[in-house]
């Protein structure tokens, strides 16, 4: 039964995404599309059996403990309709809508795993509970996030297809972290709607109905599984807007912008203690110095103020750029990640030295780069296992891979190589 299910699903989404004009407009041919589609799939399959299989070891036992959570919602929905639809909003701690940055205790900290497992109950009507015909739903419905990424950077960088394709899609940390059933895919997927309706709205000078529903969406995507993500995002898209008014000055603008936020980060709990960012980084970093994991990496304990986190900063730009080091590999999926990270700083390396021109918004490269060093930053001084450090970065890997490969003069490298 499973395995005749998941081939029917398989076939009608393969065709229903050549009859949608979000993915048939896309600059991609059908065929590319429907490849897409199938590699996120296959990595999502990766991405489960390696949770039974490996899980312990790689601690990827969160996804089957969403499904059978998404099982047993299905059930309550059959039982008591009413719970199902009003136990999402049930707050059982005390002040727990306050707590928007909130570890434990917190709705909002309960909220990103119970929409997911919502989400797979619904998913479960149709595919009558089995895990990999979930899947393929949510490899169609994430689908929206590298498409919508790609239609970015293709015309960001007019004449380089192929290599903003490669750089999008096949990246194997991305393609994997992002197409397993979690919610880094669906993050990833609201960025990805927030810079899409921004960038051209700005490019078309005018934002119409379906861009601003579409930035609406990407904050809602935000606010429920990755709240503080609006935080980090906030200053770019600011700064992104105000360097469209004044062009000439947009390296001065983002750098203005983002010394005001920073300043703000450290000063506006005297505003308002309630908001206190340096703490809430500080209590996220304890919460996770309190977890056990192979991948564990001891780092310094970071304090609430501005000399702390300035001494911290080398530790939590290292943890995020440069690891898992070689001697941090202890299987498979660590093996993976530190060849990648060595190849990705390899790209790195040929940019500098075969660097060619051709990119057509300098505010959106900005804008990625702005945008992804802070989110590199916030895990590097919160997250102090690699392997989720690994899972959380691979967000931004587009963001900062597709701007290096669409940039390296390919054919003056292979020259330099073969001559």
């Amino acid at each position: 039964m499973e395995y005749l299910l998941f081939v029917a699903w398989l076939v009608f989404f393969a065709w229903l995404i050549t009859k949608i004009r979000l993915f048939t407009n896309s600059g991609l041919s059908e065929s590319q599309v429907v490849i897409v589609f199938l590699l996120k799939v296959m990595a999502g399959i990766l991405y489960g059996w390696i949770g039974v299989y490996y899980g312990g070891l790689a601690q990827m036992v969160d996804t089957w403990n969403y499904h059978y959570n998404g099982i047993q919602e299905y059930h309550l929905l059959s039982t008591d309709p009413h719970e199902y639809i009003v136990n999402l909003f049930h707050d059982p701690y005390e002040g727990g809508f306050l707590q928007f940055f909130g570890n434990k205790d917190s709705f909002w900290n309960d909220l990103k795993s119970n929409a997911l497992i919502k989400i797979l109950s619904l998913f479960d009507i149709l595919s009558f509970g089995y895990y990999y015909v979930n899947v393929i739903f949510y490899s169609f419905i994430t689908l929206a996030g590298p498409i919508f990424c790609f239609r970015i950077m293709n015309d960001v960088f007019p004449g380089k297809k192929l290599a903003v394709a490669i750089a999008t899609f096949l990246i194997p940390s991305f393609l994997y972290w992002t197409g397993g059933i979690h919610k880094d895919g669906l993050t990833f997927m609201g960025i990805v709607f927030i810079l899409y309706g921004v960038y051209f709205g700005l490019k078309s000078k005018k934002f119409g109905l379906k861009k601003i529903l579409l930035i609406i969406s990407g904050f809602l995507i935000l606010l429920v599984f990755r709240n503080y993500i609006i935080v980090i995002i906030a200053p770019a898209l600011l700064a992104w807007l105000l360097a469209n008014k004044w062009p000439k000055y947009a390296l001065a603008v983002f750098s203005g912008i983002y010394i005001f936020f920073i300043m703000l980060f450290f000063t506006v709990r005297y505003i308002d203690p309630k908001l206190d960012f340096p703490q809430a980084v500080v209590n996220k970093q304890e919460a996770f110095m309190q977890l056990h994991g192979n991948s564990y990496v001891p780092i310094k304990k970071l304090e609430p103020d501005i000399k702390s986190f300035l001494i911290n900063f080398p530790q939590a730009l290292s943890l995020t750029a440069l690891r898992p080091y070689p001697a941090d590999v202890n299987h498979i999926l660590s093996l993976a990640a530190a060849v990648e990270t060595d190849l990705l700083l390899l790209l790195v390396l040929l940019f500098f030295l075969f660097k060619t021109n051709g990119i057509r918004s300098k505010n959106f490269l900005y804008t990625s780069l702005f945008f992804s060093f802070s989110i590199l930053i916030t895990i590097g001084y919160t997250v102090n296992f690699l392997g989720a450090i690994v899972r959380y970065r691979s967000i931004v890997i587009p963001f900062l891979i597709v701007p290096l490969v669409a940039q390296i003069d390919w054919k003056r490298l292979g020259k330099a190589i073969f001559k």
